[in-house]
């Protein structure tokens, strides 16, 4: 991860867009690649969204990087530890959805 951040971080350097990388412009970029990403799945029927064909495959994985991307810079922005951040948050959520109450429903946890 270290890597990919240090690329991302002289890539950025390289072309003067640290400036344009605000916490706002960074969640709004993410907003936009999550969005087509969702938009290669639009019409797909859900037999369809599971084994998409190869080239709708390599658009998706184009656009999860692109999301990944911008998950990365803004944590690097922000100082976050995203691994770590990621960790408490499944710590969170075990805790929020207990195995046991909810297997099988895809109810909120305030619906059970």
């Amino acid at each position: 991860m270290d890597e990919i951040v240090e690329r991302l971080r002289r890539f950025t350097a390289e072309r003067d867009w640290g400036q344009f990388h605000t916490p706002k412009n960074l969640a709004m970029a993410l907003n936009v690649e999550a969005g087509e990403l969702l938009e290669l799945f639009q019409w797909l029927t859900p037999e369809q969204s599971a084994e998409p064909e190869a080239d709708v495959r390599e658009q998706i994985a184009d656009e999860l990087a692109d999301v990944f991307v911008y998950c990365l810079l803004m944590s690097d922005k922000l100082d976050i530890d995203l691994l770590a951040a990621t960790r408490a948050k499944m710590a969170k959520n075990e805790a929020k959805y207990p195995a046991d109450l909810v297997r099988g429903s895809a109810k909120k946890y305030s619906d059970y």
